[in-house]
């Protein structure tokens, strides 16, 4: 077996056994923060936003979606449009979800999340060319950032949040979602660029995409599961 293989295969059980630790799938709202929404009248635009920064900084699944829409991006402009698209799509469901009490059961919307992660991977992996499909990668982008909001709303619709100033408080946590993406967003745009430097970036492309797309089914079955048995 070549010395390759053996990388990638052992990449792909360290990130499978990492994802099914029961601390990295709990991707909700943390106690302490759901203590704070549940208690909290009126106007809160700081914490709003701090909650929403720290919900997508800590939100592995977005953050590996993003990561597989600009694996192969070098310039500028398109990082900015593809971040963009998915921006637009997220914060639609994110504030149409909240506050237009609009739901969905949230077991099949993170089984959709995980799927985003499995077909940019596959997609980059170049598995739809050697199918003869063409698919328009930034309508995907911008219809995956609607289930990732949607996502996200499912997170806040359990909570029992208070009417006064709710309005403001979603915005400020959209805002927040927004500096925390771009946030991560620069972190993994720096990784990338040292990656690349260092002249490993395509031959390690094939593994990386592998170990992501095994990392997204890994999701949707984690999530699928908990469909059938709640």
């Amino acid at each position: 077996m070549s010395r390759r293989r053996i990388t990638t295969r052992a990449a792909l059980l360290a990130l499978a056994a990492l994802f099914l630790s029961s601390g990295l799938w709990a991707h909700g709202v943390a106690d302490q923060d759901e203590l704070f929404l549940t208690n909290n009248e009126g106007l809160a635009v700081g914490p709003y936003m701090y909650l929403g920064a720290k919900h997508m900084v800590t939100g592995y699944d977005h953050l590996a979606f993003l990561a597989g829409v600009i694996f192969f991006l070098y310039r500028f402009r398109d990082v900015a449009l593809y971040v963009t698209l998915f921006a637009v799509g997220h914060s639609v469901t994110l504030l149409v979800g909240v506050l237009g009490g609009i739901h969905a059961n949230p077991f099949l919307i993170d089984a959709i999340v995980g799927l985003s992660v499995a077909y940019k991977a596959f997609e980059n992996l170049g598995g739809f060319r050697a199918l003869g499909v063409s698919i328009d990668t930034r309508a995907a982008v911008l219809v995956f950032g609607l289930f990732h909001g949607f996502g996200l709303a499912t997170k806040l619709q359990p909570v029992e949040i208070s009417g006064t100033g709710l309005v403001g408080n979603i915005v400020s946590f959209n805002v927040g979602v927004e500096l925390g993406q771009f946030a991560a967003l620069a972190i993994i745009l720096l990784s990338f660029n040292l990656w690349r430097a260092s002249g490993r970036f395509q031959s390690h492309g094939y593994a990386a995409n592998a170990v992501l797309m095994t990392v997204g089914f890994l999701l949707v079955a984690y999530q699928l599961t908990g469909y059938f048995m709640s």
